[in-house]
């Protein structure tokens, strides 16, 4: 079992920057890849980034090029630090662990359904 804790959700203008973080316990070896995805008010719950446990990174592209997923050497935390932060940034972010094993060479993935614990989530608000 795996327990994800969030924190660092916050209310920000428009053009600012945040980092998230989730501090991850439990079977720490049975974790090959960590998430961060977040949720809208009626939306489906979508990916952002991803890393797996030799670093390789994965990000979709509405984030790519202003967005950092990073972990500490312990593994028991990961980062997500977002900046230029858009209006349409404004979501429930939440921590995810995967059970599947890491591919070296392979970027991992930033499905829903390849996570497998999940954490309750950190709420970005983005004003204009």
């Amino acid at each position: 079992q795996v327990t994800l804790v969030e924190s660092g959700g916050d209310s920000v203008q428009s053009g600012g920057s945040l980092r998230l973080t989730c501090q991850v316990s439990g079977k720490l070896d049975s974790v090959g890849y960590w998430g961060w995805f977040r949720q809208s008010p009626g939306e489906e719950r979508e990916g952002v980034a991803a890393i797996d446990y030799n670093g390789e990174t994965t990000y979709e592209d509405f984030v790519k090029g202003r967005c950092t997923i990073s972990q500490s050497a312990a593994k028991d935390t990961v980062y997500l630090q977002i900046d230029n932060l858009k209006p349409g940034d404004t979501a429930m972010y939440y921590c995810a662990a995967s059970s599947l094993a890491s591919m070296p060479g392979i970027n991992p993935p930033v499905l829903v359904s390849d996570f497998h614990f999940w954490g309750q989530g950190t709420q970005v608000t983005v004003s204009s």
